[in-house]
């Protein structure tokens, strides 16, 4: 964790969200260069002291970071090239394609091929020069990084699910292992050296966050893809068959998202097993995103109380059933781990919430979370209308990046909606996502975060990810000219005028 940002949310915070992919890099995605940088100070300008990011993993199936082969591993793609030019490892004429990929939106299957033989070249040319660096980082990371390394390499050479690997190989026989690292040794070394280089280049962000006094809020899902290291490296720790299958497979049941909810797939864990090995899997998985970043955000909480288990093979979530997970007991393991104290935790607990959720949250301390865009479809009672938050001990949004950005949210609401808001806010609607963040601002939620579209006051059109919905998500990016002082010094304003600035606190 940092040194020097408190990583304490007991204080009240300004803070806005924007994974790094919506970056205006000039290379077909947001990364972990210049543009990173050029964020941070624009929300310096804001006076926020929080960016929260999505998941920083490879992305999986429709291109989501909560679908990534691998818990532990960083995004080759958010990799910038301007530094491995600096270096000498690329050169610009290497980067011309890149550079003609669109850049108000990701295009994930043009830019694919095109990273990675960007980063193929800087490998070939870097690997003797970081020789030393990366051996030195493959050991200190060895206890997720070689599973890794070979679960890629072997999934680039079969082009295969692990489960339709040959037995040996699915089963993880000590030889048949020791074998294929032998024959896929550079492929090994090659993804290696991507996360060395996505490692390198994050705690340069890091440090450059820290200097600006703005803390990083990274996010853990509570469930992981079948299609990953970490299932296959760890099959005892999942309900799965002989042969790997998922037995039952994770959702949410029909809610505000969907009328038939929402089947995600993901196995799920085999609690029991990881209660007998002390829950020590999670324990390294926040460990470790606790070195990238200063605050967690779980999301979908209250898969710890219980998930929504249904059968594999289910073609909606509507069958499915709540089944108990941990409860407080990983928890309890997770902060004896770290001396006693709980990890600086927000708690994603949207959806379905029930009682036992609530004593759950209330017994871990985690702050929760209030969505705006969520508070006008009822009466006054609404716990997500401000005036209800009865413990500042939580995290108010406007939206999050499962939502459509405010205004499109308020455009498609319906006019009963709209004229609650209007009432609840006293203003006309014609400057929703402004009236939205005010109300965010001077709530008495410790923490106020903001999706940076409703900081630029877009609408539908940059909305990040529609759950359900398997294509078109995950690709928006914001324009360089959309960064400029007027919509930070705007933010500024109200961020100290409602007490969440740097100085004031």
């Amino acid at each position: 964790m940092s040194k020097n940002v408190q990583v304490r949310l007991d204080r009240r915070r300004g803070g806005v969200l924007l994974h790094p992919t919506s970056l205006p890099s000039r290379y077909g995605i947001g990364d972990l260069g210049p543009v990173a940088a050029d964020f941070l100070h624009f929300l310096a300008r804001a006076r926020q002291s929080l960016w929260q990011v999505l998941p920083l993993g490879p992305t999986g199936f429709g291109d989501s970071p909560y679908a990534s082969p691998s818990a532990f591993a960083g995004n080759p793609l958010l990799i910038s090239p301007e530094p491995l030019v600096e270096q000498g490892f690329l050169v610009e004429d290497e980067l011309a394609e890149l550079a003609e990929l669109p850049t108000d939106h990701v295009d994930f299957g043009r830019l694919w091929p095109l990273k990675t033989q960007a980063l193929k070249t800087a490998f070939a040319r870097a690997r003797e020069t970081l020789r030393p660096r990366l051996t030195e980082f493959r050991q200190t990371h060895a206890a997720w990084l070689e599973d890794f390394a070979l679960f890629s390499a072997l999934k680039d050479q079969l082009g295969r699910t692990w489960t339709d690997w040959e037995p040996a190989l699915r089963a993880r026989d000590p030889g048949a292992l020791a074998q294929a690292r032998d024959a896929l040794s550079e492929r090994i070394e090659y993804v290696a050296f991507c996360q060395f280089v996505f490692a390198s280049q994050w705690a340069a962000v890091r440090a450059e966050a820290s200097a600006l006094g703005i803390a990083i809020v990274g996010d853990i899902p509570v469930f992981v893809a079948h299609d990953s290291a970490d299932v296959w490296a760890n099959q005892h720790l999942f309900k799965l068959d002989e042969r790997g299958l998922p037995l039952v497979v994770a959702g949410v049941p029909p809610d505000y998202f969907s009328a038939t909810g929402q089947l995600w797939g993901n196995p799920l864990y085999d609690w029991e097993a990881m209660a007998r090995a002390g829950y020590a899997w999670w324990v390294t998985r926040f460990r470790h995103l606790l070195e990238l970043v200063d605050f967690v955000r779980i999301d979908h909480f209250r898969g710890f109380e219980a998930a929504w288990e249904v059968p594999a093979g289910a073609t909606t979530a509507v069958d499915g059933a709540w089944v108990k997970g941990p409860g407080s007991a990983a928890f309890e393991a997770i902060g004896a781990a770290f001396g006693g104290s709980q990890p600086p935790v927000i708690a994603e607990d949207l959806g379905v919430i029930t009682d036992e959720v609530r004593a759950l949250l209330q017994a871990t301390g985690f702050p929760g979370m209030k969505v705006l865009q969520f508070a006008f479809g009822g009466d006054s009672h609404n716990p997500y209308l401000p005036h209800n938050y009865r413990d500042p001990n939580c995290v108010v949004y406007t939206g999050t990046h499962d939502n459509d950005a405010t205004c499109g949210w308020y455009a498609s609401a319906s006019e009963s909606e709209r004229a609650a808001v209007r009432r609840y806010t006293g203003t006309d609607g014609s400057q929703i996502s402004r009236d939205l963040i005010r109300l965010a601002l001077s709530s008495t939620a410790n923490t106020a975060i903001v999706p940076l579209q409703d900081v630029l006051d877009l609408g539908t059109e940059a909305r990040m990810n529609t759950p359900g919905q398997p294509e078109s998500n995950w690709a928006w990016r914001v324009q360089v000219d959309q960064l400029d002082d007027g919509p930070a010094d705007r933010l500024a304003e109200m961020t100290t005028t409602y007490g969440r600035s740097q100085t004031d606190q």
